[in-house]
C-alpha cells in the first residue's frame, strides 16, 4: 500500500511538472520589431513649414484691403489682437494705445520689445511688390509650438524682413501664435 501511495504521488508530481512544462511552451516566442517611421514631431514641423511658407505666401498676394482679415484666419486671437494694437500704438485711431498702455496691457503673454510696434503685420514695410520667403528654418520645437527663422525678402524694393515665427497647432490647423519683427535690412 506505501508504493502505491507513493508512485501515486510521484504520478501526481510528475503531471503537474509536465502541465508547468506545456503552459510555459504554450506562449508564442515574444519577437521585438524595430518600426522606423518619422517622428510625429518632424512630420509636424514639416507640415508647419510648408503651410507657414504658403500662408504668408498668399497673404501677400491677397487683395488689398482683406489683409486684416487674412491675417486673422492665419493668427491666433490672442496674437491678432496683440498685433492690432501694436501696429495702432500712438495713432490717431479709437482704441489705440500709448507706447506704455501697451506695454501694460501685454508683457505678461507677449515680449513687446519685438512686437513691431507701429508697422504692419509680418515686415516693417508700409508698401511692398512682390514678398517672397527666402528662408523659413525650424529653430526650436516643443510640446505646444515650433520656432521658425524667416527671412521675408522683396527684391525690386530691395529689402528684407528677418523675423521668427511661433506657429502652434491648435484644433487640428496651424496658427501663427507670435512673430518676432526685427528692423528691416535695405540693400
Amino acid at each position: 500500500m506505501k508504493r502505491t501511495i507513493m508512485a501515486s504521488l510521484f504520478l501526481m508530481i510528475a503531471c503537474k511538472e509536465e502541465k508547468k512544462e506545456r503552459a510555459v511552451q504554450a506562449q508564442p516566442p515574444i519577437e521585438e520589431k524595430t518600426i522606423q517611421e518619422a517622428t510625429p514631431q518632424a512630420s509636424e514641423a514639416k507640415d508647419a513649414k510648408k503651410w507657414l511658407e504658403k500662408s504668408i505666401t498668399d497673404y501677400f498676394k491677397g487683395d488689398l484691403g482683406s489683409e486684416e482679415m487674412n491675417m486673422q484666419k492665419m493668427t491666433t486671437k490672442d496674437y491678432f489682437d496683440y498685433k492690432t494694437d501694436a501696429m495702432n500704438v500712438d495713432l490717431d485711431v479709437d482704441g489705440s494705445l500709448t507706447e506704455k498702455e501697451f506695454q501694460d496691457k501685454w508683457k505678461s503673454k507677449f515680449d513687446t520689445k519685438k512686437a513691431g510696434t507701429g508697422v504692419g503685420f509680418l515686415i516693417a514695410g508700409q508698401d511692398w511688390n512682390e514678398v517672397k520667403v527666402t528662408k523659413c528654418q525650424l529653430i526650436s520645437e516643443n510640446e505646444n509650438s515650433l520656432l521658425f527663422d524667416v527671412m521675408l525678402t522683396d527684391k525690386e524694393l530691395k529689402a528684407q524682413y528677418p523675423i521668427k515665427v511661433k506657429v502652434i497647432n491648435e484644433n487640428g490647423s496651424f496658427l501663427i501664435a507670435d512673430v518676432y519683427q526685427e528692423e528691416p535690412k535695405f540693400n
